[in-house]
């Protein structure tokens, strides 16, 4: 049986787009920019939100993006909690995770305080031993080094972790630390992509994950 699992946030715990897309919308058309469908930030969310602005907005120069990335935080972490919600069965996965001794942990691209408002408020119960988003001076992912902070913060042999994850980006991550990847296929990208980045495994609901990680129901 594993003893940790490291989860994405964003498409892999909570399906946070609505909150994520209105909150850039919010920042573009602050700074006279059109706003994109939501269904777009899809494919622009994965990478920092300073990279999700260079995506929203291409020809932006570095001054503007700074402003865009004002007025985004000044939004987002105003209402980061509106609409983002738990996949269906992600509570009960946790749960019984934990009940059963294996540790779980998030680690995110997303800005520190934002990833601890939203897990804070999503997930009350549940005793992550990391939760760790962006912060200065450490790398984002796929650079491993934030699973490597996490497996500093709660030490295990790399053999008994897993990593969840609902991108190639996660699934990179997960290759670079060398631990084992299952891709999820209810996140903001397609199984294609999970395939194509070399996904160890790819989970089609919460049940799958349980398996893996060697807890039969």
């Amino acid at each position: 049986m594993k003893k940790l699992v490291i989860f994405d946030l964003d498409g892999t715990l909570l399906n946070t787009i609505s909150d994520l897309g209105n909150a850039c919308n919010y920042a573009l058309e602050k700074s006279g920019f059109p706003p994109h469908p939501l269904s777009a930030y899809n494919y622009m969310v994965g990478n920092g939100v300073r990279k999700l602005m260079e995506r929203a907005e291409p020809d932006a120069d570095s001054a503007t993006i700074d402003r865009l990335l004002a007025e985004f935080r000044a939004h987002y972490d105003e209402h980061c909690i509106d609409l983002t919600r738990p996949y269906p069965g992600i509570p009960e996965l946790l749960s019984t995770l934990v009940s059963h001794g294996v540790a779980v942990a998030v680690t995110s691209n997303k800005y520190q305080a934002a990833v601890t408002k939203i897990i804070n408020h999503c997930f009350p119960e549940i005793p992550f031993v990391a939760a760790l988003g962006e912060i200065p001076g450490r790398s984002t992912k796929p650079d491993p080094s934030i699973v490597f902070a996490a497996l500093s913060e709660h030490p295990t042999p790399k053999r008994d972790v897993l990593y969840a994850g609902d991108s190639a980006v996660d699934m990179e991550t997960a290759r670079r630390a060398c631990i084992e990847s299952v891709g999820v296929s209810w996140g903001f990208r397609p199984v294609s992509e999970l395939r194509a980045a070399y996904a160890d495994h790819i989970a089609t609901s919460p049940a799958d994950i349980l398996r893996l990680a060697g807890i039969e129901q």
